[in-house]
């Protein structure tokens, strides 16, 4: 009996909670996520490898392609919650070895930030933040039900796998470029 109370409480705080963000925010406000994940090398290398853009899909599931226009634009083609989708991104901050700030310009509506924070001499903790605007039933129910989350975690796991398999990044880019 008290398996089913609870089994009925969950299922009803759940669709409240469900229900809640799939009406949104009437403020306007995206979807955010942070997450984070310690990976083996050096900031230097993690920061490298991670500005090197075209190299995004051996990590991250559901991009198809990255191509980089120029030191702060970005051309991106991915599989959104099953539906295939392009956008055009810029650089909007850039620090080596600190962090790497971006938002669209076109498509698919986000921005954000990645973070990379030395622990020590071969450890550096990298932190993604995005903010987000599910588009449509199939995103806003994936985003509800933490999807957007899960990728990323997963994609950070990717990423530290891969780093850390190969030993070193496959390349860099130094420049900075300045918050507007």
């Amino acid at each position: 009996m008290l398996n089913r109370v609870v089994t009925v409480a969950a299922l009803a705080v759940g669709g409240m909670m469900l229900s809640k963000k799939l009406k949104g925010n009437k403020s306007g406000m995206d979807s955010s996520i942070v997450e984070t994940i310690e990976v083996n090398v050096p900031v230097r290398s993690a920061y490298n490898q991670w500005t090197q853009f075209e190299d995004f899909p051996q990590f991250m599931g559901s991009v198809h392609e990255v191509r980089q226009l120029d030191d702060k634009r970005l051309h991106w083609k991915a599989n959104v919650a099953g539906e295939e989708k392009e956008w055009d991104a810029e650089i909007t901050e850039q620090v080596p070895d600190k962090r790497i700030a971006w938002r669209s310009t076109s498509g698919v509506p986000n921005g954000g930030v990645v973070t990379f924070h030395k622990l020590s001499d071969d450890v550096t903790r990298v932190t993604l933040q995005m903010d987000y605007q599910p588009e449509g039933p199939a995103e806003k129910i994936g985003d509800a039900l933490g999807a957007v989350r899960l990728e990323a975690r997963g994609n950070l796991q990717k990423f530290k796998d891969m780093l850390e398999k190969r030993g070193k990044e496959t390349g860099a880019w130094r420049g900075s470029i300045s918050q507007h």
